[in-house]
Parts: structure tokens; sequence; C-alpha cells
């Protein structure tokens, strides 16, 4: 999974995954060669790499052997994690959306991983705890479709939009969209307190948060809900509720298109050809968890656009890893924390390869990127809840 040897790392996970689905164990050598994958050597097996066009190496028993002992060696910032059962995957997304809306689903279609549709029915009705994993979709968690009003609010796809999540919220016995989300929100709150993962990006991170911490609260402008907000609702939000964010301030104009303080977008000062993230180096035998998350054939990283596109250090919880920041701009881009018994990683961008992603632009053809990094960093999250889990010491 180095630069030099791997043409395909994206569908290199899909191998992976297809070897787990299949029965088998495999060995992911952090830190190894850009995190590579040790597989049985089965004819199976090679003839799947060479189908979907994932480099590979047969090396003997010993090789392996001589591997896993460099590995293993405490001079070595290395470490072997046992893989053994492929997660069963959910993704948290609207009925109508196609695979390419998401950067999540288009990869996980690329990689040809298999994964679910689930939507808030679904989610109110406990289908969560079928699931190892869960993808949240770019959803606006607080009732305020997206803040597209100022730009989008006569165009035919936002008036559908709004009308039909009216519909479900009402169908389901809440009064207001943003009620029937806050109990969404919840549900996914509980989903990984008891132990299960979560990966959300872009606008999905901060507006999950907002809406934990403004339960019984009224953030929306009667545009929204149809009528007003409370009187200062700032002072009512309750930081302790959130899963990593705390001190942020929210955007009241329903004519700006943010939602807080904790999104970097209008504060960033970067020209796209210099705007880079770093990930962070962790000790693989102490920290197996973030440096699993982190494997990558390279630190640096493109930066990307998005309706949240990066977090503002200061307003990150103490608890919550940083794994990937543009120090230059003091922002985090790629984050971790733990939550109960379970995970969370929070991703700010749209979409690791379009870097200013807006409403209409067609879909990314993976075909020109398979071995992106930002993608890579995705597919990391989805393979995580395969590890035999070892206690993270830092």
């Amino acid at each position: 999974m180095d630069a030099e040897s791997q043409k395909n790392h994206l569908k290199a996970y899909g191998i992976t995954y297809w070897t787990l689905d299949n029965q088998l164990k495999v060995n992911w050598l952090l830190n190894y060669r850009g995190g590579s994958f040790l597989l049985p050597d089965t004819e199976r097996i090679r003839r799947e790499c060479q189908i979907r066009g994932v480099s590979f190496e047969v090396i003997s028993n010993d090789k392996a052997e001589a591997i896993l002992t460099e590995i293993s060696s405490p001079s070595k910032n290395m470490e072997s994690v046992i893989l053994e059962k492929a997660p069963k995957i959910a993704v948290y997304s609207p009925k109508g959306n196609l695979p390419w809306d998401d950067a999540v689903t288009m990869v996980l279609t690329y990689a040809e991983i298999p994964y679910e549709t689930i939507y808030d029915e679904e989610v109110l009705n406990d289908a969560l705890l079928l699931y190892d994993w869960l993808h949240l979709h770019h959803e606006d968690f607080t009732g305020q479709y997206g803040k597209f009003y100022a730009n989008y609010k006569t165009a035919a796809w936002y008036i559908e939009e709004k009308k039909s999540a009216e519909a479900m919220a009402k169908r389901l016995g809440y009064d207001k969209v943003s009620n029937e989300k806050l109990a969404v929100s919840n549900k996914i709150r509980d989903y990984v307190i008891g132990g299960g993962f979560m990966f959300a990006m872009c606008s999905a991170t901060d507006s999950f948060d907002i809406a934990l911490s403004a339960d019984g609260v009224d953030i929306c402008e009667p545009m929204f809900d149809g009528d007003a907000s409370d009187a200062n609702y700032q002072s009512k939000i309750d930081y302790n509720r959130t899963f990593a964010f705390k001190d942020f301030i929210l955007e009241r104009n329903p004519n700006v298109y943010e939602f807080s303080s904790i999104d970097m977008t209008e504060k960033r000062q970067i020209p796209k050809m210099t705007d880079y993230f770093t990930l962070m180096d962790f000790s693989a035998k102490w920290d197996p968890i973030p440096t699993m998350l982190c494997q990558n054939h390279t630190a640096l990283v493109k930066g990307f656009m998005g309706q949240t596109t990066a977090y503002s250090r200061d307003q990150i919880k103490a608890n919550v890893l940083v794994m990937g920041e543009n120090k230059t701009n003091g922002e985090a881009k790629y984050i971790h924390g733990i939550k109960g018994k379970g995970f969370f990683t929070f991703y700010g961008g749209h979409d690791p390869e379009d870097y200013t992603h807006k409403v209409g632009d067609p879909k990314t053809e993976l075909d020109l990127y398979p071995t992106s990094p930002g993608y890579r960093l995705i597919l990391n999250n989805v393979l995580f809840p395969a590890a035999r889990k070892k206690k993270q010491k830092t």
C-alpha cells in the first residue's frame, strides 16, 4: 500500500473487505509500506486482485514471519492488527440520493464494498442495532434545510425537499422537522454510546453536535419551522451534550450559509495550490486506533472544501483527538473520539478530489483517482470495526 507499488489503493480495501466477507482473517500491517494488508494466499484472492486491478505480491511463509518479526520490534513504529470480520455498513442518506451524491457511497461503490441505505424511519425504529458502522450523509440535523435558504429558496429541488421533510416528520409523529431530526440525533448518539462506530463528513459533523446541544431549544427561524426561535437561545446551548465541539457560537442569520463558529470555511486565507493538511504521527504499538485511521502512502493530503470544511481548534473538546490538521490556518480537518463504548470520526469537507464541490456539479470519476490519499482516510474508517480492539494508551 505504499505510493510506488500499489496502482489502486482504493480497490485494495475492497479486496480486504471481500476476504473478510469470505470468513478469512487479514493482518493490517500498520506503518509498514503504507499500511499494507497481509492476506492468505489463495487462488481466488489472486484472481480477484487481478480482476479488480489491485497490485499484490506473493511471499513465502518465511518472508511473512520475517515481516511480522520486524514489525514487532520495539524499535519500529509499526504494529500488526488482525481484522476478523467484515463490518455491516449503513449509510444514513435520503432514499432518492444517488451513490455519487456523497463521497462515502461513491468510494464504497468504487471499492465494491457493500452497504445498506437507511434514513429517519429506520433509525427511529432501532435499525441501527443491525450495523457495525454508520456513515452520516451531508445532512442538516438542526432542521434548517442545510441553510440553503438565501440562494435556493425558490429552487424547485429546495421546495420539494422541504415539503418532503415536513411530510415525513408529520408521518413519524413530530410537529416540526427540527424535533424529528433531534430524535434521530439522539438515536444515533445512543448507538455510538452502546458500542457503534459513526463516521461523518461535511455538514453532518457540526450540525449533529449542534442538534444535540440544542435539545429543548428552538434555534430555527420562521422560514424553517413556521414560528420564531427562542429568545437568547445561544445562552441555552448545552455543550455537555456534544460529541466533539464546545464553546461555539451559532449563526443566527438564516441568509448566511453557515451553522456556527465551528467551521473554518469563511476564515480561510489559503490558496488552493497550497491547501494541504498533515496527518499526525501516532505510536502504532501504544495507539493503534488513530494509527489505523491515519494509514496512508503520504502524510500530506490535499485539502478540499465543503459547507463544513474544517474545525476551529479552540472549539474542539480536550478529549477529542486531532488526526489531521492545517497548522498554518489553525484548523483541524480530521478528528476522532470515544463516546461511551463506541467511536466517532469527523472529516471536514465534501469530496476529497473535488476542491469546491457545488450543488449540481458532476460526480467525481474515481477511476481518475485510484490512489487518492483523501479517500483512503474514509476507507480506513470502514475497516476499523473489523479490527481486534486494543485499548488506546494515550
